[in-house]
């Protein structure tokens, strides 16, 4: 059985990597209903995890090494073998680290907002003595989304602020995610880096306050080979923010790993 569930359309298309995109800390497999649509609708094979990462086992949230080694047993449940990950946040070290262990099946990466080169952001979580995480505060929601999104719509629905919320206050989630905060402070970026060999997209929101594109900016200058995409007037989420500028470049991306993995 499969740490994570997963919804997958595999498409008409003969050949050819399937895009899988990764759940983040907090949200779930929708934050990406905007690409796994586009994509599908175009016929390319798409799959995509259902589970936020804090909503794993602690065993698993905690290390970045076993989420990849979860979501490709998720991948093998469901009969994908070649794959182009995208994922945001923790999950971008998950895509960078499995891109330099498993070659032979990420044929491409796609990374927005990853951690690892900058402190942990003020989203309204408080640390206790034990290294666990909880929110506080009735204004917690507004916080996170504010810390999220650069513009003021209200990106997340009711239902989904409610799932995260309520996700959030069940103990195991909690020490889940202070387990993920931990494993993304310990993970060694520039060696991960230098280890990947698959072509390798990373987009990133002009004005995301969670982990900020300067400090990648700088780290990717050595590694020209990467393509790399600024989105202005986008935070944390461009797929949601910006979801037209992200599918525009996200599409022939994909198309160029198709023709490089053939």
């Amino acid at each position: 059985m499969s740490d994570f569930t997963t919804e997958h359309r595999l498409g008409h298309r003969e050949g050819g990597p399937a895009v899988v995109f990764m759940s983040a800390l907090f949200a779930g497999g929708w934050i990406w209903e905007h690409p796994y649509r586009y994509l599908a609708g175009a016929g390319v094979p798409v799959l995509r995890t259902h589970e936020a990462i804090c909503a794993l086992d602690r065993r698993v949230a905690g290390s970045i090494e076993r989420l990849g080694d979860a979501l490709l047993h998720a991948c093998d449940e469901a009969g994908v073998e070649d794959l182009v990950l995208c994922a945001n946040s923790l999950g971008g070290l998950v895509a960078i680290d499995l891109a330099g262990r498993r070659p032979e099946r990420i044929k491409g990466i796609v990374v927005s907002g990853a951690p690892g080169l900058t402190p942990d952001p003020d989203v309204g979580l408080s640390f206790d003595r034990r290294a666990s995480v909880r929110p506080f505060g009735d204004d917690f929601g507004v916080r996170m989304v504010s810390a999220l999104f650069h513009g003021t719509e209200p990106y997340f629905t009711r239902a989904q602020m409610d799932e995260v919320g309520t996700m959030l206050r069940q103990p195991e989630a909690m020490v889940s995610m202070a387990r993920s905060l931990k494993a993304t402070r310990r993970y060694q970026v520039k060696p991960a880096l230098d280890k990947v060999r698959c072509p390798s997209l990373y987009v990133w929101g002009r004005h995301d306050r969670m982990t900020p594109v300067d400090p990648w900016l700088e780290l990717l200058a050595g590694y020209p080979e990467n393509d790399v995409v600024v989105v202005e007037e986008s935070g944390h989420i461009p797929m949601i923010e910006r979801p037209a500028e992200y599918n525009a470049v996200l599409e022939p991306f994909v198309a160029r790993c198709a023709k490089v993995a053939a």
